[in-house]
């Protein structure tokens, strides 16, 4: 169970804090989706969560324990927005062994099969891959690493309609053995698989009912 209590994050030079009071509470095996706009601070909780950022006061707690940034680095992987843009390797199996060089064909073909590329030759240049591919393969980088936590930052961004589909599939399959928390501005499709649902609007963390904002999203506009 990972939970955050009262989480504050307020820098120096800036004249509000970025996080305010966050309180949040994530069940193993559940996607917990954080919905707010360009500017709310989605990507700079995730960035605390995975340890790249330190929170000005409150604590992180995963099973009870609390935790320091070096421990969250090692518990959480994060998938950045557009992670593409980030690759190095010059093949997938390079890619997935940046930093792991040890890691042996078994790791490697297990993660690959975990995202559904397991069919495609080890030595195929990332970029050479489809957006709905290169989202996957980002997937695969984070899962080799076998953290508990995957974070997730505007995981369908970019994409079509049907590779969002394909997207949204993998992240329902993934919280069967893993937990994940997604931030996104465009909650979509992803409601639907959503286990617990939140809104973040100026650093302000509430819980919401999924059911009600699918709904939401549903509502045909209004004519003029």
């Amino acid at each position: 169970m990972l939970y955050l209590r009262n989480l504050i994050y307020h820098p120096t030079a800036c004249p509000t804090a970025i996080l305010k009071s966050i309180d949040l509470e994530l069940a193993p095996q559940q996607l917990g989706l954080i919905i707010g706009p360009s500017g709310s601070g989605k990507s700079t909780l995730l960035e605390i969560l995975s340890g790249l950022a330190e929170p000005t006061s409150g604590g992180l707690f995963w099973r009870e324990q609390e935790l320091i940034p070096e421990q969250l680095q090692q518990l959480a992987g994060l998938v950045f927005q557009f992670p593409e843009r980030h690759f190095c390797g010059s093949s997938i199996l390079e890619e997935l062994r940046l930093g792991h060089p040890e890691l042996g064909s078994d790791r490697v073909k297990h993660a690959l099969s975990e995202v559904g590329l397991e069919h495609l030759s080890l030595s195929t240049a990332p970029h050479a891959l489809s957006g709905g591919q290169q989202r996957r393969l980002a997937l695969a980088v984070q899962l080799i690493r076998q953290p508990n936590l995957l974070l997730l930052d505007e995981p369908t961004a970019g994409l079509d309609w049907s590779m969002r589909r394909q997207v949204i599939n993998l992240l329902a399959k993934l919280k069967q053995d893993w937990t994940l928390l997604v931030v996104t501005h465009d909650a979509g499709d992803l409601l639907a698989i959503a286990d617990r649902c939140w809104t973040l609007n100026h650093g302000e963390l509430k819980s919401v009912d999924s059911k009600t904002l699918e709904v939401k999203v549903k509502e045909p506009l209004p004519t003029v």
